[in-house]
Formats: C-alpha cells, structure tokens, sequence
C-alpha cells in the first residue's frame, strides 16, 4: 500500500519544453516573458491535482560545469547558449516554487538529473513509498523500477505519458537498468558524448538483449560478428566513457529530509497571491482557487495571456 508519493519536478527540462511550447508573447505587466513560467506553474498544477503528491521537490541545473565536463570537454558542446528570454525567467519560477513553500534542490558540480537520482533512491528507501519524476528528458527512464515511475509531457505540454517499467522497455527496446549501456554502445548526440561510431539503437539494443551490460558484451566478442566486433574493438575507450557520462548519479551530497518535501497543507497564500499577481496569472490563481476550494481573492489587474492560448492548459 502507497502511503507516500514523491513528485520529483527536472526544473529545466520542463522550463526548457514550456518556452518552446508556448508563444513568446505571454508577457507580464512590465513586458517581461512569462511564456516559460506560465507552461512551468500550469503543469506544476497538474501535477499536483492529478498525481497527489503527498511529497514535492523541483531540482535545477547550476550554471557551473559538471563533472561530466571535466571527464569529456565536448559534452554537450553543440547546446547553444540558451537565450536571454529563457534564462531571463528563470528567478520568477524559482519565485513561484518558493511562494508555494516547495523545497528546491540543485547542486554546484551535478546536474538535475543526478539530484533527482540522488533524491529518488533516499526516498525510496522509506517503507511504502512511491517516486513520479516529471521531466521530459528520457535519460532519467533508467532510474524507472518498481517505485519510481516517469511522468512525461507530450504534444507540448497538453499531454503526459506516465511510463513504468514496462512503458520504458517499450520506449527505449531495453529494460531501464540497461539504458544506460544502450547509450554508450549507440553514443547520445544530444548530450555530444560518443560511443561506438557504427552501432546504432538496433544493433546496440540486440547486443544488450543477448549479452545484458556493456561489460558482458565486450567479455564476448568471440562470439559477435567481425565488423561489429572490429567496431567495439577499436571504440572500446569511447564506450565506457560514454557509460560513465550516460550514469545518472544516485549519491551526491545532498542534504536530503523527506520532512522537508512534504507538501504544505495551504497552497494558495498570500506569498502565491501576489507572486501570481506579478506574473499576471489570473486564469492559474483561479485554477488553484478551485483546486484548494477557496474563493479567489482580488489582486491587481495585470496583462495576461489570451483565452485561446490559456486553454492550452
């Protein structure tokens, strides 16, 4: 029986999908985009009213290099910067994260990725205990098992996919614990980390199926085809380095109490009021009024998004 259920919000990654969802006209009162907190605070809703959480936390990427980095200068060389007007929006959802008194984690030197995955497997260790994270990055599947599931949006941010063990496989053609060797096998052009140049996701999906990790794999190469063996012979390096950047870590220094992301009983304060106020969010402040079965309360007119665009959500 579940008797507590952690929502675990990739910051980031969902930021990143709403700005690229969402038109850039969202603004607020001074003219400031707002496009990327709005699809952020519209599924940070959703998730709260569909999945119940009894437990929230939203985790962020620092702005310092990670480890990965320093292991693979060209990790994710080919990102562009990101733009002003994204970047830009960061500190208000922030804002709107601690209004709501939901605990934000990040850590210099790791990615969101790897405090989710650290945060995950402390939780997950309390007895009867359920983990959703919410994301749209698919290299977090590998931490799916029997307590952790994914929750994805899809078309957007209009939709989302909750994928269990089972969904994952389906997705990824491998279970999640060997997802992580599927990358470093096939290489991760996203990420810019390398691989076996030659393999691709059928190749490297046949090979885990028959051999089960990337170690087993090369302790039979006797027993591959020439050419693909000549191909994890001569790559060998780039594959186990891809392995190690393709980890998702599961034990950074993170001072973690569940107490902590437990979430608070009244959503919609003062602190909210205004923050919404600011941001213009008239239509989500009534949302949550409904949500809470509170009356919503007066606060100054602000410019807002259009309806059609609002029933995006």
């Amino acid at each position: 029986m579940i008797m507590s259920r952690l929502v675990l919000i990739d910051g980031n990654a969902i930021l990143h999908r709403a700005y690229h969802a969402l038109p850039p006209s969202l603004t607020n009162g001074k003219g400031e985009p707002t496009n990327a907190v709005y699809g952020f605070v519209a599924m940070l809703l959703r998730v709260i009213e569909n999945l119940k959480p009894t437990h929230l936390a939203v985790a962020f990427d620092r702005p310092k290099p990670t480890f990965r980095k320093k292991l693979f200068k060209d990790y994710q060389a080919q990102r562009p910067e990101m733009e002003a007007a994204l970047s830009g929006q960061i500190e208000k959802v922030h804002n709107v994260v601690e209004a709501f008194k939901i605990p934000i984690y990040e850590l210099d030197g790791f990615e969101a990725d790897d405090v989710i995955g650290t945060i995950a497997a402390k939780f997950q260790k309390e007895k009867n205990t359920e983990i959703v994270i919410v994301t749209g990055d698919r290299d977090l599947l590998q931490l799916v098992n029997d307590q952790v599931k994914l929750f994805m949006p899809v078309k957007g941010l209009s939709e989302g996919k909750l994928f269990g063990v089972i969904e994952a496989e389906e997705r990824m053609g491998v279970a999640p614990m060997q997802i992580v060797d599927l990358k470093a096998l096939m290489g991760d052009a996203s990420d810019n980390y390398p691989g076996v140049a030659g393999i691709g996701p059928k190749t490297a999906a046949g090979l885990l199926k028959k051999y089960g990790t990337l170690e087993q794999v090369y302790n039979h190469l006797e027993k591959i085809t020439p050419n693909v063996t000549e191909k994890l012979k001569k790559y060998r390096d780039n594959a186990f380095l891809s392995q190690k950047l393709a980890t998702v870590v599961t034990d950074a220094p993170i001072d973690f109490s569940s107490d902590k992301t437990q979430l608070p009983d009244d959503l919609l304060t003062k602190e909210v009021i205004e923050t919404f106020g600011e941001l213009g969010f008239r239509t989500l402040l009534t949302r949550l009024s409904k949500m809470t079965n509170k009356s919503n309360p007066e606060f100054a007119k602000e410019k807002i998004v259009d309806k059609k665009q609002m029933e995006l959500f």
